[in-house]
């Protein structure tokens, strides 16, 4: 019986009820009393297995969904896989519980990588005028001394400076540093970033916590090894041809006597050797000028000035190589600065952008200026072929260049000076221009 659909089933039985109905008015106008009796009482019997059947049904139906509801996906329903009443269900079901064992899992992952991560996490969800902690990974309980409390509230007794921040900022998108006091230790200072983000109509705000040291550790370890890859490729390009010509010259000196071709491979070898000596020594001397740079001895310096200077220094070589340059700096501003080496940084920018439009058929520089926030931008843009991505993090390394002539120092020496006036250099690049930006403090 259970193997038929339930339609039919359903339909058996109202045939047995309306059988025993029938079966009941019959035998009573026909004088059989106690037939019809029983004939009635059949019907009840009937009519209670009616009852039970469709309350099964609505009771199974009812189980299975209140377990989706409540996430509870612990039943096991292939013994009832014969069971085509329920077919539907079951595979409502499985698909769910599926899909909810996926979920756990992908949440397990999540959170094992949150948790193993040397920067601090805090999610926070909105739960209408206050915020539940969503997430709070080990490294930020741990690193703070602050157990894994659920409301914001709780937070604020453990991170008084963090929490005033955030709110003074009503939540907004923050990208700042931070001192905050750990554990009654000295103050230490922090990389904060935040962002606000929603989904299934829940706002979530992410905030995140890197120590400054363990960032400069990790910046100062990558350059200390990108440097001495260069280092040393240098050096062994030097040193490798130079020890193969002193091992020639040591066989050829051994010998009795010398002949002419002795004499010639003698003379050629000292030459490269002198050449390669010459080659490591500039090598050497560049590397001099990146590690002791003076300290900028400021001086009160116009901007317009500044840049009408170079712009004349460099004009021969922009009219040499057909470049048209648009000085639009009309900032009338007094920078404190070390004109020379200032004036320095902007003739290696300019002189960078000239062999990026070697070949180009618009060949323009423009020289732009902008204040924010109490800074001044300078900003070189040319119409040169760009920066290939492949190589856009190593455009600031020491000795680094794609020109067989170049030393591979210009641009890291005009980081270094911008960086020592308190400031920053930067550039953004595509297909069809690059700009060069240097910010400076009014």
């Amino acid at each position: 019986m259970r193997s038929l659909q339930l339609y039919q089933q359903l339909f058996i039985r109202l045939l047995f009820i309306i059988a025993s109905v029938g079966g009941c008015l019959y035998t009573y106008q026909h004088g059989l009393v106690y037939t019809a009796i029983l004939s009635f009482i059949v019907f009840l019997v009937l009519l209670a297995e009616l009852f039970a059947f469709v309350k099964g049904i609505f009771l199974f139906y009812d189980k299975t969904i209140s377990a989706i509801l409540n996430n509870d996906f612990s039943a096991d329903f292939s013994k009832h896989g014969s069971f085509d009443n329920y077919k539907n269900l079951f595979r409502l079901y499985e698909n769910l519980k599926n899909k909810e064992n996926d979920a756990v899992s992908k949440d397990l992952v999540y959170r094992t990588i949150l948790n193993n991560i040397e920067t601090g996490v805090l999610i926070l969800q909105n739960d209408g005028d206050d915020w539940n902690i969503f997430l709070m990974n080990d490294y930020f309980s741990k690193h703070f001394a602050v157990p894994k409390v659920s409301k914001w509230s709780y937070l604020k007794n453990q991170l008084p400076a963090l929490c005033k921040v955030i709110e003074e900022r009503e939540f907004g998108e923050i990208r700042s540093t931070l001192q905050i006091r750990v554990d009654k230790q000295d103050t230490q200072t922090f990389m904060l970033q935040s962002s606000m983000t929603r989904t299934y109509d829940k706002d979530y705000y992410i905030i995140l916590l890197d120590s400054i040291q363990k960032v400069i550790e990790k910046k100062e370890k990558e350059a200390w090894i990108n440097l001495m890859k260069v280092i040393s490729h240098e050096l062994m390009n030097s040193i490798t041809p130079i020890r193969s010509l002193t091992q020639n010259l040591n066989e050829l000196v051994q010998q009795e006597s010398l002949s002419q071709e002795d004499l010639d491979d003698i003379k050629q070898s000292v030459a490269t050797m002198i050449h390669r000596s010459d080659h490591l020594q500039n090598f050497i001397e560049s590397y001099r000028k990146l590690a002791m740079l003076p300290t900028p001895d400021k001086e009160k310096t116009d901007l317009t000035t500044l840049l009408e200077s170079v712009l004349n220094i460099m004009a021969p070589l922009f009219k040499k190589a057909n470049i048209t340059v648009t000085n639009s700096v009309a900032l009338n501003r007094w920078l404190m600065i070390d004109r020379l080496q200032m004036e320095q940084v902007l003739i290696n920018l300019l002189t960078n952008s000239i062999y990026a439009l070697d070949g180009m058929v618009e060949k323009h520089i423009e020289i732009t200026a902008e204040i924010k926030n109490k800074r001044i931008f300078i900003i070189i843009t040319d119409t040169g072929k760009g920066i290939e991505k492949q190589i856009e993090d190593k455009v600031f390394l020491p000795f680094f260049t794609t020109r067989k002539e170049g030393a591979g120092i210009g641009l890291t020496l005009s980081k270094n000076i911008v960086e020592a006036h308190g400031g920053y250099l930067t550039f953004d690049t595509d297909n069809e221009r690059t700009r060069f930006v240097i910010c400076l403090m009014e």
